[in-house]
């Protein structure tokens, strides 16, 4: 572990809440700490995990395309039925 990962997630010292101490270099410091701390945590997924994660997106992807495609055909039907005149044909 190195001492990024290490950094307080709170400030401490002369920045501490209510001490006074409003110096923006030292909030911007330990912004950059906390995000050199959270980026050490990234777990990168193997060729396989993106592969099945990728596959799983694009199968919900279609599934969700041919659901509302199917919604709007049955709507678009039964707004004809209900919309128009028997009467003029088709």
């Amino acid at each position: 572990m190195n001492s990024s990962q290490n950094a307080p997630s709170t400030p401490t010292g002369g920045d501490a809440p209510g001490s006074g101490s409003k110096n923006p270099f030292l909030a911007i410091g330990l912004f950059i700490r906390q995000v050199l701390a959270e980026l050490g945590k990234v777990v990168v997924p193997t060729r396989k995990e993106l592969v099945v994660y990728s596959i799983t997106v694009l199968a919900f992807v279609i599934v969700m395309i041919m659901l509302i495609f199917g919604l709007d055909a049955g709507f678009s039907w039964l707004s004809r039925i209900a919309f128009s005149d028997p009467d003029a044909g088709l």
